[in-house]
C-alpha cells in the first residue's frame, strides 16, 4: 500500500491520513505501507503524533523520499524519515534542517541558516568553527529537547544519532548519497519498483515480533488516497483558504446587515464563517493575530456608521494586515498568510467599506417621497376658503389626492396654492403662494 506526500505540509489533517492509512495497511495486512515523502517540513504536535503511529504500527512502514530531482525531507520530514522501520531516499533528493524554532517564527539561531556540506565530519578546526548565538534557557531547553528525540530516534532504528544531533543544532542538509554513506538512511532507488526489491527479503522488527518482507515481483501498489472530508479539511486548513473565508464570512454578514431582511449573502457568510473556524482550529493560532482581524472587522463595521473621514477604515487595514501577518504561530513561511492574499484582502475590504459609506450617505441625501417628510414644502391646493379663527385661518387643503386639516397665518382662497410648512398630527401648518391655479392636483 502507498501514501503520497508531495510537497505537503505537516499539519493535523496529515496526521490522520497517516494514522488512517497505517489502520487501513493493519486491516488488510499488507506487506508494508510505503510513504512517499516530500515536504518542507511542518507543525511539531503533527510530527510527533505521525513518529508515534509509525512507532506503534503493527505494519512496517516505508518511507521513500521523492521524487527524484525535486523531493526533500526538511525539518518535520527528517523526524519521520529518521523514525521509519525503512528509510530510502530518491537521487537528488535531500534531508535535514531539523532545527526548531520559537514561537513568532524566528529562528532560535537565526546565522544558522541550513547548508548543504561537502563533508558532515570535517577535521580541520575551520570548518568546525560555528557562530556563537545569544541563547536563553527556554531556547536552550526547545534545542536539547528536540536533539534528544532525533537521537532517540536514530538510535532506535539503528541510524546515524550523531548526524540526527547536527541536524538538530545546525541545520545541516545532505544529498541521498551523503545519507546512505554516513547511515542515515537505508538504500536510495530510482523509482518504487527499485525500492520494492531492493527491499525484498529484509527483516523489520514490529510490536508483534520480526517478520520478512516479500515485495520481489511487485509493480503496482494500491494507493490510498484522501478521502473528501480530508481534502475539504487539508484545503480549508491553510492559512491562505482560512483566511479568505474568515473574511468572506464578514462580507457576508455586513452586507446582509446592509440590506433589509435575511439571504443569501448571510448565509454564505455564516457558511464560511463556520468553515474558517474549522480550518483554523487546526492551525497554531496566535490569539494576538485573531483579536486584531476581529478589530479590523469591527473598526470597518463602526466606519459605516460613525462619521470619521476614512480614520476608523485606515485603522481597520492597518489591524487587518497586522493580524494576518500574525495569525498562524508558524516557524516558516508555508503555514503563514501570503502577503500576496494579505495585501489585496486588506485593500479590498477598505474598497468595500468606502463603497457601503458611499452608498449609505447618498442614502441619506435622497429626498424622501414617503411619509410626513415627503409632505413638508410640497405644495397644495385650498379646498374652499380659509375661515378665519381668532388669530389665524383654518380650513381643508388637497394633496396627493388626500383632504387634510389646514392652518394658516394669513387669508386663503379656493383653489390658491399654498406651501406646507409643518405638520402636526393631521393639522398642517400652510402658508399661501402668490401663483394661483385654477384646478386642484389630481387625485392618485
Amino acid at each position: 500500500m502507498q501514501i503520497n506526500l508531495e510537497n505537503q505540509t505537516i499539519t493535523p489533517v496529515t496526521t490522520r491520513y497517516i494514522q488512517r492509512a497505517i489502520r487501513q495497511a493493519e486491516e488488510e495486512q499488507a506487506q508494508c505501507l510505503l510513504i512517499v515523502l516530500d515536504t518542507p517540513g511542518g507543525l511539531v504536535d503533527s510530527t510527533r503524533n505521525i513518529v508515534q503511529a509509525i512507532l506503534q504500527s503493527r505494519v512496517c512502514v516505508v518511507v521513500y523520499v521523492a521524487p527524484s530531482g525535486v523531493a526533500h525531507a526538511a525539518s518535520a520530514g527528517g523526524f519521520i524519515t529518521l523514525s521509519a522501520h525503512i528509510a530510502a531516499m530518491a537521487p537528488g533528493t535531500r534531508i535535514g534542517a531539523m532545527h526548531p524554532v520559537q514561537i513568532g517564527g524566528l529562528p532560535i539561531s537565526p546565522d544558522r541558516s541550513p547548508k548543504l556540506p561537502t563533508n558532515n565530519y570535517p577535521n580541520n578546526e575551520e570548518k568546525k568553527e560555528t557562530q556563537k548565538t545569544p541563547s536563553t534557557p527556554m531556547t536552550d531547553k526547545m534545542v536539547n529537547d528536540t536533539v534528544a528525540w532525533a537521537k532517540s530516534l536514530a538510535e532506535l532504528r539503528g541510524r546515524n544519532a550523531d548526524w540526527a544531533e547536527r541536524a538538530v543544532k545546525e541545520s545541516i542538509v545532505v544529498t541521498e548519497k551523503e545519507a546512505l554513506k554516513e547511515g542515515i538512511i537505508d538504500l536510495v532507488a530510482e523509482d518504487v519498483p527499485q525500492l520494492l526489491e531492493k527491499i525484498d527479503g529484509r527483516q523489520v522488527v514490529l510490536p508483534q515480533g520480526t517478520i520478512t518482507l516479500h515485495t520481489a515481483g511487485v509493480t503496482e501498489t494500491q494507493t490510498i488516497e484522501m478521502w473528501w472530508g480530508e481534502r475539504v479539511l487539508a484545503a480549508i486548513s491553510n492559512p491562505n483558504v482560512a483566511f479568505m473565508l474568515l473574511i468572506f464570512g464578514f462580507y457576508g454578514i455586513m452586507f446582509e446587515f446592509y440590506s433589509p431582511g435575511w439571504g443569501v449573502a448571510g448565509t454564505l457568510g455564516i457558511i464560511c464563517l463556520v468553515m474558517a473556524f474549522f480550518g483554523l482550529a487546526v492551525l497554531p493560532i496566535n490569539y494576538v493575530g485573531l483579536l486584531l482581524i476581529a478589530l479590523a472587522l469591527g473598526l470597518f463595521t463602526a466606519e459605516v456608521f460613525v462619521t470619521s473621514f476614512g480614520a476608523l477604515a485606515l485603522g481597520g487595514i492597518i489591524c487587518l494586515v497586522l493580524g494576518g501577518l500574525m495569525l498562524v504561530d508558524s516557524p516558516v513561511g508555508f503555514t503563514r498568510i501570503s502577503f500576496v492574499v494579505l495585501i489585496p484582502v486588506a485593500a479590498a475590504t477598505g474598497a468595500i467599506t468606502i463603497f457601503l459609506i458611499t452608498q449609505i450617505v447618498q442614502a441619506h441625501r435622497k429626498k424622501t417621497f414617503t411619509g410626513s417628510e415627503a409632505m413638508l414644502e410640497a405644495i397644495a391646493v385650498a379646498a374652499g376658503d380659509f375661515s378665519q379663527q381668532q388669530d389665524q385661518y383654518a380650513g381643508t387643503v388637497c394633496i396627493h389626492g388626500e383632504y387634510w386639516n389646514a392652518i394658516s397665518r394669513n387669508p386663503v382662497k379656493d383653489n390658491q396654492n399654498v406651501r406646507i410648512r409643518n405638520r402636526d398630527g393631521l393639522t398642517l401648518s400652510v402658508e399661501p403662494e402668490s401663483v394661483n391655479h385654477s384646478t386642484a392636483p389630481e387625485s392618485s
